[in-house]
């Protein structure tokens, strides 16, 4: 049975899984980005894994799954922002065929998510979704009659980006801006707060935490709605790691979203939360590459 390495590298953790040829994951880990070393660091660091996984199994493909705005033709980051310093350039596809001989297909992380959750998750059976990822900042994908959709210049859907009132999506409802906000209202150190913990108090009755996610889910419901007027989608499919929380944030979001949404939209626009959580990212960079190659044997 063949076997594939892949591979998703966000801006804090780069997680992977050995993945067979029918898309189980045999295994899997995590380990720390380190972005702030680099792009040259990152390439390593995903070379290393790839060369572990080499040393105990013979390898049909490796599948990646990237921050940052992605060529998927040349396999090559074409844009990152400054979390990710000099990752600009990095030619993953190259760097990994040559080293170890195998065919390597590179796809942007949210892509990568959006596509695993519409072959075998949330939005299966879906004739349009867009996805959102919250997390340090906020993605979106759009996937169209079952292809995904990147735009003439290969940055489609960076919404992260989008101007809404007094500042940008990702600057007013990623959930390291619940943190930092909640941290200042209490006059405490960021590091003593989290998106679980902040959570966890909201849950108790914590006023100052119970307003900041109201303000989050309104943000995120007015980002959706602007979406969903241009885009108007099947599905809408909401991932990172803090939708985990989706018994808490469900309603407050699906109530913002209807809030901004004309009735005959918010009607025929399903809100649904990712399936495969941390999982997507390499599961989506695995159907990419079958895609990939699919088409190029055709």
């Amino acid at each position: 049975m063949k076997k594939y390495v892949s591979l998703d590298i966000g801006g804090t953790a780069i997680k992977y899984g050995l993945i067979d040829e029918n898309g189980v994951i045999l295994e899997k880990g995590s380990t720390a980005t380190e972005a702030q070393k680099g792009g040259a660091a990152i390439l390593k660091k995903a070379i290393d894994i790839v060369e572990a996984y080499r040393c105990t199994n013979e390898i049909s493909g490796i599948c990646i799954s990237s921050t940052g705005m992605v060529d998927p033709k040349r396999g090559e980051i074409i844009y990152a922002g400054p979390t990710v310093p000099n990752y600009k350039g990095t030619k993953l596809k190259e760097s990994m065929e040559n080293r170890f001989g195998v065919c390597c297909e590179v796809e942007n992380d949210v892509n990568c998510a959006n596509l695993a959750e519409f072959v075998s998750g949330a939005s299966a059976g879906s004739k349009t979704s867009v996805m959102l990822t919250v997390g340090t900042g906020i993605g979106a994908s759009l996937i169209i009659n079952g292809e995904i959709y990147n735009g003439w210049s290969n940055s489609a859907c960076e919404v992260g980006y989008m101007h809404l009132g007094d500042g940008d999506f990702q600057t007013l409802g990623a959930a390291s801006v619940l943190t930092k906000k909640v941290a200042e209202r209490k006059q405490e150190s960021t590091d003593s707060w989290n998106g679980l913990r902040i959570f966890e108090e909201a849950q108790k009755g914590d006023a100052v935490c119970c307003q900041a996610i109201d303000e989050m889910a309104d943000v995120l419901g007015k980002g959706i709605a602007n979406i969903c007027y241009v885009v108007n989608p099947q599905v809408v499919v909401l991932g990172g790691g803090i939708m985990a929380q989706e018994a808490f944030l469900k309603e407050k979001v699906e109530t913002s979203v209807r809030r901004y949404l004309v009735p005959i939209l918010a009607e025929n626009t399903k809100i649904l939360f990712a399936k495969h959580k941390n999982d997507a990212g390499i599961l989506g960079a695995f159907y990419h590459f079958c895609r990939c190659q699919k088409a190029e044997g055709e």
